[in-house]
């Protein structure tokens, strides 16, 4: 475990660019009129940016440095689960502390959107954090995966998804009850349970693919 901190710690450092772009986009971002976006939404982009860096960048600077492929993967599930830990917390903060704060009559904020603050501060929170945690797994995945035939046939499912049920009612019907199980979802427990069932499986296959994986 001492070698997995060791290179999740690794891993948080060498994420600067990520770190930097997610703070000023928060810090800068304005909106006018009587219903604004809560600059505490913004802290997600941390979330969308960082696999990038794990997998595309560190990975192989890991590897020659004599990381093992497994320490290195369940470096990057903590380093995750860290930051979701951090982006939830701060913009429960946001939410709860500064949100009330602005001037605007309306101040949006996804923690609403989704439904997750009608369980209260504590759970919405953890709600959040294990949605978060779910989004960087799997796009830590995906991203695994483009360098194999399966990847882009992930790829095109995904695509084919978007464009073929999104049109047609009944379809777009069953996406949607999909997102709501896994984002719109009220239900703290089984919400948090869905999303950590599903990170631990794609967690399962990542390790499967990075085994596979050379440099």
């Amino acid at each position: 475990m001492r070698t997995v901190f060791a290179i999740g710690k690794r891993l948080i450092a060498g994420n600067k660019i990520s770190f930097i772009v997610t703070a000023l986009v928060t810090l800068c971002a304005t909106s006018s009129g009587d219903v604004v976006l809560s600059n505490g939404n913004y802290l997600w982009l941390l979330a969308v940016m960082t696999p990038f860096f794990f997998v595309l960048y560190d990975f192989t600077k890991l590897m020659y440095l004599g990381a093992g492929k497994r320490d290195y993967f369940f470096a990057c599930v903590v380093s995750y689960a860290f930051l979701a830990f951090c982006i939830s917390l701060a913009n429960t903060a946001f939410h709860f502390l500064l949100d009330p704060l602005y001037p605007a009559r309306t101040v949006v904020n996804l923690m609403d959107v989704c439904g997750w603050t009608e369980n209260g501060i504590v759970a919405a929170g953890l709600q959040q954090m294990a949605f978060l945690l779910l989004v960087m797994i799997f796009l830590h995945v995906l991203l695994s995966i483009q360098v194999h035939w399966y990847g882009w046939l992930t790829d095109g499912v995904l695509i084919a998804v978007i464009c073929i049920f999104t049109p047609i009612a009944p379809l777009r019907a069953g996406l949607a009850g999909f997102f709501r199980l896994i984002m719109f979802n009220s239900s703290a427990i089984q919400h948090i349970a869905i999303c950590l069932f599903l990170s631990a499986a794609l967690s399962c296959g990542g390790l499967a693919v990075l085994k596979r994986k050379t440099l």
